[in-house]
């Protein structure tokens, strides 16, 4: 709940960086629920976004309303609006993934000022770097989960290669903005998914052109064994070290591309590079 109090509060600010904060709780709870993880990791994430996030004026509750959850779907409606543009790295769809699938899980949310604050959010991302995609560049049907997901990985396997010591905001959001379109498919908004087909193609060749002429550097993480399924690695993040929730969501993408890629090579290639971006 208070990751959608903040989804739909974000465009009252900083809609980017709030609206990462917000999309960053919803993920915590799916990386738990859906990979699993056990209590010990999911009471130091639950921490994690207490100490940061949870009581502060963005993840204020909302006036009591009568939820509506047949107007969830307006959300699919704002996103397919601007869909065919690249908008500042696709988050217009992956927030509208996480949003709709909060709002399902917790249909009592999905009130019209949380419903109506959401849309706001998806529309207000501007078009970024939207250009012509590469005609190589034609990722499966999204709703082909199994290979959409194998296509995403090797995207983000290759990313983080490219983009050593400058970064690995590409890679973590191929992940985020493949996965999101993966997972709308999956619940079935397939057409919402295929809205954003050619956004998705033009962020693909964009990040196959590498870092740009003046990127900024910056050192790569060091090396790690620990991975965001076991209790070490939140253990060893501090109390505060959590920018803008990428730390959450990266691996709730990765983790849920990984399961259905169901590729045991792809994974191992996966997991070599991953400390990079977790």
């Amino acid at each position: 709940m208070l990751g959608l109090n903040a989804l739909a509060r974000a465009h009252e600010r900083d809609y980017f960086a709030n609206g990462h904060r917000g999309a960053a709780m919803v993920a915590a709870h799916l990386l738990c629920k859906e990979s699993n993880l056990s209590d010990m990791v999911g009471s130091r994430i639950e921490e994690l976004v207490d100490l940061n996030w949870s009581g502060t004026p963005l993840c204020a509750g909302f006036p009591d309303e009568e939820p509506r959850p047949e107007r969830i779907d307006e959300i699919g409606i704002a996103l397919i609006e601007g869909a065919d543009t690249l908008r500042e790295v696709g988050h217009n769809a992956i927030f509208t993934m996480l949003a709709t699938k909060g709002f399902r899980l917790i249909p009592e949310a999905a009130t019209p000022a949380r419903i109506e604050g959401v849309c706001r959010l998806v529309r207000m991302f501007k078009p970024w770097r939207d250009v012509e995609p590469d005609a190589e560049v034609n990722p499966p049907p999204f709703e082909d989960l199994r290979a959409a997901s194998r296509y995403i990985l090797r995207e983000a396997c290759d990313a983080v290669d490219r983009f050593v010591g400058f970064g690995q905001g590409y890679s973590g959001h191929m992940l985020t903005f493949g996965q999101a379109l993966v997972e709308l498919a999956a619940m079935g908004d397939v057409a919402w998914a295929e809205s954003c087909r050619n956004a998705f193609r033009k962020y693909v060749s964009v990040t196959r052109l590498g870092p740009e002429p003046q990127a900024r550097a910056i050192p790569d993480h060091p090396h790690s064994d620990l991975r965001p399924t076991e209790a070490a690695y939140w253990k060893a993040r501090r109390d505060h070290d959590v920018d803008i929730g990428h730390v959450f969501k990266y691996p709730y993408s990765a983790y849920d591309l990984l399961r259905r890629a169901e590729d045991p090579a792809l994974a191992q290639d996966w997991d070599e590079r991953a400390d990079q971006v977790f």
